[in-house]
């Protein structure tokens, strides 16, 4: 993802921590890689597995023991809101990911936007401005300042407002729902995520025993010797009205296919869904190669050619070459 790339710009090295074979992170691994010249950890939890990181306070622990800090991305709060507070995990600093959690559509529907919170102890190192809370109410602290507690602030931050459509949209879904809502999105997003697994996995083939988190995660293993890929798979879900999973990631499983149904969606839905991916199986697993490797056949573009895409990007709109000439 991009947490590495954006450590490897700032300078540092990157080291990975593997999987174990439960799905999370080798503890083991991690204290072999601790010591006095490590500056941080990122871990997600839950993790892009689906599971929650159940040994995340001993590795708190294990990382602040070693002089380091401990940054968890927030890709997947959507599975805990209202069940746990970050900073009582141990967590210093965390990005909340608004396009995932709290009401902004993922992908195409978003834009992106990760508002960052800190623990106390990274506090004083906060980006200007800023919004303080105080006996006069609120204030805003546009500079360093000892009196304002500063002083040690890197300074302003260039384009500091981020997305605020965003902002505003997350702050107005947090104040109408409230506590109570907050945690039945969460158990919602979890509860359904568990209904597909719970339907799929006699056909699919589950990377890690469940239950799962707030996504279920199922690999390529069900499709071996049939002829049809993940993204074969994937191209026929368009043509039973459906976007396509996730693919292809993480990468720590071969052929993945990561489904987050969301707390939004109704049983209907979900049973709807359930059964065109049965009908899918059914249909690789019978041999039906020349139908999935021809998919999608109602879209209104079929296979593009994505290493054409990749090497040679078009980002933006440009006139045919004859219409230009014209």
């Amino acid at each position: 993802g991009t947490n590495p790339a954006t450590a490897a710009i700032c300078g540092y090295r990157v080291e990975q921590i593997p999987a174990d074979a439960g799905g999370r992170v080798d503890l083991a691994a991690l204290k072999e890689k601790l010591g006095p010249h490590v500056a941080a950890i990122m871990l997600t939890n839950p993790n892009t597995c689906g599971l929650f990181e159940s040994q995340i306070i001993e590795i708190a622990e294990a990382v602040h023991d070693a002089g380091a800090y401990f940054y968890c991305d927030g890709a997947n709060f959507n599975a805990i809101m209202g069940k746990v507070r970050p900073g009582d995990l141990g967590i210093d600093c965390m990005h909340l990911n608004l396009h995932k959690t709290f009401s902004t559509p993922h992908g195409g529907g978003g834009p992106g936007s990760g508002p960052v919170v800190l623990a106390e102890t990274l506090a004083p190192f906060a980006p200007l401005p800023m919004v303080q809370r105080g006996e006069d109410g609120l204030t805003i602290v546009e500079q360093k300042s000892a009196s304002a507690g500063t002083a040690e602030s890197f300074g302003r931050l260039k384009g500091f407002h981020g997305q605020m459509g965003m902002f505003v949209r997350a702050l107005a879904f947090i104040l109408s729902h409230g506590a109570d809502g907050l945690r039945q999105a969460s158990e919602d997003a979890v509860l359904n995520a568990n209904y597909v697994l719970a339907r799929l996995q006699d056909l699919f083939s589950t990377s890690f025993p469940g239950p799962c988190m707030h996504e279920v995660l199922f690999d390529d293993r069900f499709l071996k010797d049939t002829g049809v890929s993940t993204l074969d798979f994937a191209k026929a879900m368009i043509d039973e009205g459906f976007h396509p999973m996730t693919m292809y990631f993480p990468l720590v499983v071969s052929g993945a296919m990561l489904i987050e149904p969301t707390e939004s969606e109704s049983k209907d839905n979900l049973d709807q869904f359930i059964a065109s991916m049965r009908h899918l199986a059914e249909r690789a697993i019978a041999g039906d190669v020349e139908f999935f490797t021809g998919a999608p056949y109602l879209a209104p573009y079929r296979r593009l050619d994505e290493t054409q895409a990749a090497r040679k990007p078009v980002l933006r709109w440009l006139p045919d070459v004859q219409e230009a000439a014209e």
